[in-house]
């Protein structure tokens, strides 16, 4: 698609050396979904998420996390106005396009709450009126590894509302020496320009419900996400929402490929960081450095790949 291509190629400005997490973000967008990035500091998540919105023209906000945050900051307030004698909405960060909830894991559990209407519903209600965010609306979180001191693993409930969990990793030292270039005279940042718009993003929104699924590749997912609930080392498996997130975020990346229908490839594509995060993996597991990760991977290489006779949509 020359849109998405665009996009990733000015983000690319930017960030350099992750094509594949750029793409991830791509296919999150398009299926009007939100993203979990997960890194040690300094590797860029923050640019990241600003190229982004400066790449589709979108409105940007950004709230920096701490233990003092307060759940009114996120969603917004009612406040009485003494001249009207009537209560009139302040909103909150949550109105806009693109929220950067930056180190989303060191503030309380209560201020991460505030997030679960909005994530879920694209609205928040204050005081028993509702408030519906913009069009697209998209939550991009930082955190930090939840090991670090003075921060507050994420709960099953949220975690489960991001379609995926990506991680830049740390650039190899030919795109470090290429990202030192990039900054010498100034911040690329500040110099990029958009190449596309909201009405570009929501029309491609629309394309993807039109992507054909053959059947078979329902019960491909089926199995995959039934077989996470039947593990010994797993405490709770994906829920039906990720089977739903899986079935979109393949048909995304087949939009994304240029396809009018999906392939095996796609689903294996999203996989792993549509669902890894959603396993809650026992105690002692952990303990044997068994992650989620390595769970799926194995059902994924165990589960075999349905054979569709006709991929084109009749």
């Amino acid at each position: 698609m020359k849109t998405l291509d665009a996009i990733v190629q000015n983000m690319e400005k930017v960030i350099v050396g992750k094509r594949d997490v750029i793409e991830l973000l791509m296919v999150a967008l398009l299926c009007d979904a939100h993203v979990l990035i997960e890194d040690v500091p300094g590797v860029g998540k923050t640019s990241l998420v600003s190229a982004l919105a400066k790449s589709i023209q979108a409105s940007f906000q950004r709230i920096q996390f701490t233990p003092d945050t307060m759940p009114s900051d996120i969603t917004g307030f009612s406040m009485y106005h003494p001249k009207t004698g009537e209560f009139q909405y302040v909103p909150g960060v949550v109105m806009t396009h693109l929220l950067l909830a930056d180190e989303i894991n060191r503030t309380s559990p209560k201020t991460q709450a505030s997030l679960l209407e909005v994530m879920e519903e694209k609205q928040v209600t204050i005081d028993g009126t509702t408030y519906p965010v913009p069009k697209p609306f998209m939550v991009l979180a930082t955190q930090n590894p939840i090991e670090y001191l003075g921060t507050f693993p994420l709960p099953e409930a949220q975690l489960d509302r991001f379609l995926m969990k990506v991680s830049l990793g740390y650039p190899s030292p030919e795109e470090e020496m290429r990202m030192l270039g990039f900054f010498h005279h100034k911040d690329p940042l500040s110099t990029l320009t958009p190449v596309a718009d909201i009405k570009d993003i929501l029309y491609l929104q629309e394309q993807v419900n039109q992507i054909h699924m053959d059947p078979s590749l329902y019960k491909y997912i089926i199995t995959i996400v039934s077989k996470t609930r039947e593990q010994e080392d797993v405490r709770l498996g994906v829920s039906p929402r990720g089977s739903l997130f899986l079935a979109k975020a393949s048909r995304a990346w087949a939009l994304y490929q240029g396809r009018s229908y999906v392939i095996p490839d796609d689903i294996k594509k999203m996989i792993l960081p549509v669902l890894s995060h959603r396993l809650v993996v026992k105690q002692e597991a952990l303990i044997k450095k068994r992650t989620g990760k390595d769970i799926v991977c194995n059902i994924m290489e165990s589960t075999p790949i349905p054979l569709v006779n006709a991929y084109e949509k009749k």
